[in-house]
């Protein structure tokens, strides 16, 4: 498990006003267990708030991530022009993000920071981002697609 900033922590740290509406939608996020797309989060800050709107919720997201605190991730290929939205993690991972189920699961690895290392290293360069999305089949679609392929007609 990728250890996530504490955003609540870093926004009080930083200075930042906390409306209830804004505690509201960072609580959301930090508790998340999957990545969430704008419309997503609107539903579940309405769920705790009716008054929440969509202007406040594209607010606080450019706020996180003008703050650093959040990642965007666009997952294109998975469910057409969509953003999605995670607390930003104290390591890079990546994405691994299945074409059958539309699952993305985080990967962590060495290898990563090596590759990130050596690109920085030859090339003169500070990574400040590096994105890296893996698309395919899950444990659970390639099961299914085997059996499938398995069945008799």
């Amino acid at each position: 498990m990728l250890k996530r900033y504490d955003l609540l922590n870093e926004i009080e740290v930083k200075g930042v006003r906390l409306t209830a509406q804004r505690r509201a939608l960072i609580e959301i996020i930090q508790e998340a267990t999957t990545h969430l797309d704008a419309t997503s989060l609107l539903e579940l800050a309405r769920k705790r708030d009716s008054r929440i709107d969509r202007a406040t919720v594209y607010r606080t997201i450019d706020l996180l991530k003008k703050l650093g605190l959040i990642d965007e991730l666009d997952l294109m290929h998975l469910n057409g022009e969509k953003h999605y939205y995670e607390v930003r993690t104290q390591k890079d991972h990546l994405h691994l993000a299945c074409f059958g189920c539309g699952a993305v699961e985080e990967f962590a690895s060495p290898t990563f920071e090596r590759l990130k290392r050596e690109i920085s290293k030859e090339n003169n360069f500070e990574i400040q981002v590096m994105r890296l999305e893996v698309g395919g089949l899950c444990s659970v679609c390639t099961a299914k697609n085997n059996n499938r392929l398995q069945q008799p007609n």
